[in-house]
Order: structure tokens, then sequence, then C-alpha cells
């Protein structure tokens, strides 16, 4: 009997220390798990910086759509003056045609080739092409100056070349030979040319309000908006636990925050121009596209869903969007890829509510329009499927 308690009574033991033992290798520090995280933070911090830097350091402006007022030479020539790339000219026939497409988006700006040279930009479309532009003009008067002295030097020396011709030393005699020249009819040295030297104009047919006359408010008006989504998205899928309140709360927010932001950035701040219905749908639509995207993933699979949204509209949207520079600038085919993403959906379409009324917005409405259906059919799959399997558990 003893025995047999002995031995239950080792066997205890045994366990007990077999189970202290796991415990203590658990809770043993690992450098394994150490190096791990460091190196998954590490990969995640490069993966950011490249989704930000990425645009702006390969950015080069190329394929700039410009209108151009003047024959082909002239088109021509100044095709071959600017960087190689640089411009896609379009023939137009008057000023007030460039002018038109400049008001309609469908170019940056204008070269008016004709005896007054002009051009024109607009800073509330892109500053950054605007001041290119404005160097090209400073180029083309650098040129015509230079013509102009030549040409003042070459009268210069036809002048001195006549008045040597026409004057003699006194007391000298006249060639026997040569036609003798009536002292009344000796020609006369020619006057100096006067010349008039075209000065290049530069018209700023659509400026910025001068709220903003950089144009820095509106460039980053967009990661307002991109934030503000994800942190509505956020707290929505995490305070409000019914699916279909989700989409509710969704609305709500993004008929609140629009309304705010516009406040802040129109009334407040003066960035945004044009009509205030119009910019609080757009900004609302905005922050509820990104909000009720978020939902819909959370919705779907849990609160891994977050992330999801968040890398499509802060990391992946956000560095093509072409808040800052035209889209052209981007490599490839990015620039117009990030129109139909949310923030450069809305960079775009509150641009144009502000400074292009005539542009056609119709893509990016639907855009917005689209991502928020998109997130509330997401809400409403993930509702059905939850009832789904409550169903299978209780029968």
């Amino acid at each position: 009997m003893q025995t047999r308690i002995l031995s239950s009574s080792d066997g205890t033991d045994d366990s007990r220390g077999r189970t202290s033992t796991a415990e203590t290798s658990a809770r043993k520090p690992s450098l394994k798990q150490a190096l791990l995280a460091a190196v998954f933070a590490a990969a995640i911090v490069t993966v950011i910086l490249l989704a930000f830097s990425w645009p702006t350091v390969t950015s080069d402006p190329k394929d700039l759509p410009i209108a151009a007022v003047g024959d082909q030479e002239q088109i021509d020539q100044i095709t071959a003056d600017a960087p190689d790339g640089m411009l896609d000219l379009k023939k137009v026939d008057t000023r007030a045609e460039a002018q038109q497409l400049i008001r309609e988006r469908e170019v940056y700006g204008a070269f008016v080739l004709s005896d007054d040279p002009e051009i024109l930009t607009s800073t509330a479309a892109s500053p950054p092409v605007a001041q290119q532009l404005s160097g090209i003009a400073a180029q083309m008067q650098q040129k015509i100056d230079k013509q102009a002295i030549s040409g003042m030097q070459d009268g210069m020396k036809e002048m001195q070349d006549a008045l040597a011709a026409s004057s003699q030393p006194a007391g000298s005699q006249p060639d026997p030979g040569a036609p003798q020249q009536n002292p009344g009819n000796q020609t006369q040295a020619p006057d100096a040319p006067a010349m008039e030297v075209p000065e290049v104009t530069v018209t700023d047919v659509v400026p910025l309000n001068d709220d903003d006359s950089t144009g820095a408010g509106l460039a980053i008006a967009g990661l307002p908006l991109t934030i503000g989504g994800i942190v509505g998205g956020v707290l929505t899928s995490m305070l409000v636990h019914s699916r279909r309140m989700r989409a509710v709360a969704v609305v709500a927010y993004g008929a609140i925050g629009g309304l705010a932001l516009t406040l802040v950035l129109q009334t407040w701040f003066g960035i945004l121009q044009g009509n205030f219905g119009l910019n609080v749908l757009a900004a609302g639509l905005a922050v509820a596209a990104t909000a009720a995207l978020i939902n819909g993933f959370v919705s779907l699979i849990g609160p891994g869903g977050i992330a999801i949204g968040a890398v499509l509209t802060m990391f992946i949207g956000n560095p093509i969007a072409s808040l800052q520079a035209p889209r052209e600038f981007l490599a490839g085919a990015w620039g117009d890829i990030g129109q139909f993403f949310v923030p450069g959906a809305s960079g775009t379409l509150l641009r144009d509510l502000s400074y292009f009324p005539d542009a056609p917005m119709a893509m990016q409405w639907w855009a917005l329009i689209g991502w928020f259906a998109l997130g509330i059919v997401l809400i409403l799959v993930g509702h059905l499927k939850a009832h789904s399997k409550q169903r299978v558990a209780v029968s």
C-alpha cells in the first residue's frame, strides 16, 4: 500500500515537473521570434516608404496635353525647343478655343503663336505645370531678344557700310572711268530701323483662389478625406455590432462628415470653391465610400478587414491619386488607374467642382458611388452569412 502511494506521489511529482518545464520553455524569450518581428516591422516600414515616395521620386513631366494656336512650323519649333517628350501639343484654330479646352480640363495650357506671342496657363489645374510653362515663356523671350539684338547689329553694320560708301575724302578726284554722280543726288545714309521686340505674355486662365494661392491646401485636401474615411470605418465597425446598423452608421457618417469637412475646407479655410452643397456631397461620398468598404470587409472576415480597407485606400489609392502633380507625371498608366480609387476620384472631383465646372465629372462621381455601393453590398452579404450560420447552429 505504501509502495502504491509512493508511486502515485512520484507520478504526481513527475507530472508537475513536466508541466513546470513546459511552462518555463513557453515563457522563455525566443531570439528567433524577436528577429522575425523586427524583420516584419522593417518590411512594413519599407513598403510604406515606397508607397509614398515612389510617385514623387519617379515623377517625370511627359506627354502633357497642351493646345497650340499657330501654323505647323511654329508648333514643330515649340516641340523641338521643349524637353524631349514633355509636351503633347494639340493644334486648335483660335485662342478662345484653347481657353475653353483649359476650362474643360482637356489641356493644361496653350501656346498662342502670333505676332504677340502668349502662353495660357492654369494654376488651378496644376501649379507645377503652370510653372514649367512660365519657364518656357522665359526661354522664348530670351530667344526673341537674341534674334532682335542680332537684327539690330546687322542693321547697324549695313548703315555703317552705307555711310562709308557714300562718303569720300576731301579733295579726292573721282575715277575718270567711273560714272559721274550728281552732287544733288548723293546717296543718303539709311536711318536705323525702329524695331519693336515682341514680348511673350503669360495669362493665367483659371487662377487659384487667394486663400490658397499656391495650391498646397487643395493638394492635401484628399488626405483628410482618406484618413477620415478610414477612421470612420474603424470606429463604426468596432462600436456598432449589428451589421445592418453598420450600413446605417456609414450613411449617417458620410452626411455628417461631409458637412463638417466642407465647412472647414470651404467656409473656414477657403480652399474649396464653387457650390457648397455639391462639395458636401462629394466629400461625404468620399469618406462614406472608404468607411463602407472597411465595414464590408469587417462584416465578412472580421477585424482583419480593417487592414484590407486601409491598404486599398491609404497605401494603394493615395500614392497614385495625383493630388499634388498631374497624373501624366506618374510612370506608365498608374496616374490613370489612380483616378478610379477613392482618393484620386475625390481629389479630382473637388478640384473640378471648385475651379472647372465645365469639366466632365461623371467618371469621378460613378467611381465614388461604385466603392460606396460595394461596401454596402459586402455589409449585407456579411449580415446574411452570419444569419445563415446562426440558423444552421440552431437546427
